[in-house]
């Protein structure tokens, strides 16, 4: 048949067939099996005839070995990508995005780390593009058609390649196009409207298993330095519920705000401002005020997960875990940028941008309602500190914009540090430095300090100082040396913190201040069956994101709760227990105290668990842990709700929201003056 003659026609059979190959063969190796979902590997196939019938054509424009060698190419650059995200995917949780660029100078830091963290199995995506060069080696002597010699004329025969090229292409795009209702999403339970996930995106992993990885590549690129504003569910916004005429009823006057939004004429701030307002204002509790007055720490050690809760080993963290509360079921979901956007989250309780790293995209942002700056109004010092310095973040910026009144780093500590990778500063030092800073401390006043450690980040696949430091804790064990090196930056924290608490006690501080602990995530540079040794559980369905939340104080009964929690509440939680003045429909997270606490962690991908059940987006599978059983319309509500409030942090984000709104009400303000008709009405 001519057709099959056609060099454009069979340039689009080469790229159809090879890149729909990689799609399959990525889809099993990532666990996601798009052959499960035919709606979807439809769509996908329908992508890849649209994007192989315009390159096919392209390339018949050229000689035929040229012709061969961008289809090569393409197959070969496809075959890479892929390899990448495999690796990314597996390493960091996410799909690495084009929006992360701001961090890919210190991408170079991690390759080594990268690549040992590479499953063998993940080079077979490689096989189809070898299949690809050895049929073009074999075959590279075909027959010309020098029977249809009319075929032959170049303007006839460039005719004919448009035309069937325009042909696929059109057909493959009205089809697609149909199937972009909403009914054709194989994930039933999902939320998502089908257009907006194909053009935003907006969850990377379902658009994934939905479209393909060569459609996200492209959406991707289109949506480089363009945060559009996330779809906001209005119809599943409760209004809140009328305030309890109760002791612990918790009233903020509204007057002002609503004024602002009969006035408003953005519509990205009034969307907002109506999906903030109309959220429930929870009651007071019985720990609300709890830590009144006192001192607080917070600390986000770094790649710390539930291996340092053992008494052997790190007996420090040990004490202040088991001898204050303990919160055996939080998670730390990793974004594109692990530290520094779960940082975010916790100084801030809303959710980061999953593709980008938040805090360097939106470095000047401000943050009226940030942890610092509610301390700031009770009139604390309130610093943050770091022992490293501005390679990886910019929090010589952002921490002042969320309201520290001075940001300490390595060098305005004094410690000795590194700039090497791998050579981090000591934890030890920074907590002696820390101590000092306290000591220079002449205001009557409370202090809040936020901490961020470093001494236990990876590498933990090579020699380093710390990683070798305290080798002979686990001399006499079988543990591997990728875990040895581990305990031994464990160490090097957990004695940090017995200096940080013998300090505060020598001081006369202890009793008066409290300790928050948190990992910001789990050792990602440790293979998930290496940490199995040593943690008694399956890693699966987001068990490897689960690390420390300790509060301590030595007045407090030792507690272990298995509330669900996560960083995202710790900066209302801390509001409650300090008894602050704050709005908390203002946050994501919530207060893990309140009575309408809803007990549930949600990860970046909108999967979510809590003590019921554990719900997959990218299968739109549930797994449940009691004999309670939700309908499918009880898990589409929990979704619609986790979907709002994730789009509301993103577009809070986007367009600075937090400082638009202080500056139509001042929220400080107005919180002040209602706490003062609280206070008013009590007394009638």
């Amino acid at each position: 048949m001519i057709i099959f003659k056609n060099k454009a026609f069979k340039s689009y059979l080469v790229l159809t067939s090879f890149l729909l190959l990689i799609e399959v063969v990525f889809s099993i190796l990532n666990h996601t099996n798009v052959l499960n979902f035919y709606l979807s590997f439809v769509k996908i196939f329908l992508l890849i005839n649209i994007f192989s019938s315009v390159v096919g054509y392209i390339s018949s424009l050229f000689k035929e070995n040229v012709t061969k060698i961008i289809n090569f190419t393409v197959v070969l650059a496809f075959s890479i990508y892929a390899y990448l995200q495999l690796g990314f995917y597996n390493y960091l949780g996410v799909y690495i995005s084009l929006n992360t660029s701001s961090q890919f100078g210190a991408v170079k830091d991690y390759v080594k780390d990268f690549l040992a963290a590479i499953k063998l199995e993940y080079y077979m995506i490689f096989i189809p593009v070898i299949l690809l060069l050895i049929i073009y080696i074999v075959i590279n002597k075909i027959k010309k058609a020098d029977a249809i010699k009319p075929f032959r004329k170049i303007a006839y025969q460039k005719s004919i390649s448009f035309v069937l090229c325009a042909i696929i292409a059109s057909v493959s795009s009205l089809v697609f196009y149909h199937l972009l209702d909403d009914r054709y999403l194989s994930a039933k339970h999902t939320t998502f409207n089908s257009k907006e996930l194909f053009t935003n995106a907006s969850n990377p992993s379902l658009f994934v298993k939905e479209y393909g990885l060569l459609s996200f590549a492209f959406v991707d690129m289109k949506n480089v330095g363009n945060y559009a504003e996330k779809s906001l569910l209005y119809d599943n916004i409760v209004h809140n519920k009328p305030i309890d005429e109760t002791e612990n009823a918790r009233y903020i006057d509204d007057s002002l705000w609503r004024d602002l939004i009969d006035s408003e004429q953005n519509i990205s701030y009034n969307s907002l401002n109506y999906v903030f307002i109309n959220r429930n204002v929870p009651s007071k509790n019985e720990y609300t005020g709890l830590f009144e007055g006192k001192n607080l720490i917070v600390i986000m050690m770094e790649s710390v997960n539930d291996v340092i809760d053992n008494e052997e080993y790190f007996p420090n963290f040990y004490k202040l875990a088991h001898e204050g509360w303990y919160f055996k079921n939080n998670y730390s979901p990793r974004n594109s940028c692990a530290t520094g956007n779960n940082e975010f989250s916790a100084m801030t309780g809303l959710y980061s941008i999953y593709d980008t790293c938040t805090t360097e995209g939106f470095v000047y942002n401000t943050y009226p309602t940030a942890i610092f700056n509610l301390f700031n109004n009770k009139n604390y010092i309130t610093n943050s500190f770091h022992d490293f310095t501005q390679a990886y973040y910019s929090r010589e910026v952002y921490h002042p914009n969320m309201g520290s009144q001075r940001y300490y780093g390595a060098q305005a500590l004094g410690i000795d540090y590194n700039p090497v990778y791998g050579e981090w500063a000591s934890d030890e030092d920074f907590m002696e430095a820390y101590l000092k800073v306290i000591d220079e401390k002449d205001d009557e006043n409370p202090f809040m300090s936020f901490l961020i450690t470093v001494s236990s980040h990876q590498p933990f696949t090579t020699d380093n100082t710390y990683g070798n430091l305290y080798l002979d804790l686990t001399e006499n064990t079988d543990l591997p040396m990728v875990l040895r090196r581990y305990y031994s930056k464990l160490k090097v924290v957990d004695n940090a913190l017995g200096i940080l608490v013998d300090g505060l006690e020598e001081r006369g501080l202890l009793d008066d201040t409290v300790i928050v602990l948190f990992g910001d995530h789990y050792p990602y540079g440790i293979p998930l069956e290496t940490l199995n040794i040593v943690l008694d559980r399956s890693l699966e369905d987001y068990e490897n994101e689960k690390v420390p939340f300790v509060i301590y104080n030595p007045s407090l009964e030792p507690t272990v709760y298995d509330k669900y929690t996560s960083y995202l509440n710790i900066t209302p939680t801390m509001a409650n227990l300090f008894n602050l003045d704050y709005d908390p429909r203002l946050y994501a997270g919530e207060d893990i105290f309140s009575s309408d606490y809803s007990n549930t962690v949600v990860f970046p991908d909108l999967s979510w668990k809590n003590d019921k059940a554990y719900y997959n987006s990218n299968s739109d599978e549930i797994t449940y842990f009691t004999d309670e059983v939700y309908t499918d319309e009880e898990i589409k509500n929990i979704d619609l709700n986790n979907r709002n409030l994730m789009a509301a942090s993103e577009n809070a984000i986007i367009v600075n929201y937090m400082e638009y709104l202080d500056n139509q009400i001042h929220i400080d303000e107005n919180i002040k003056n209602s706490c003062l008709i609280e206070d008013t009405e009590s007394e009638e």
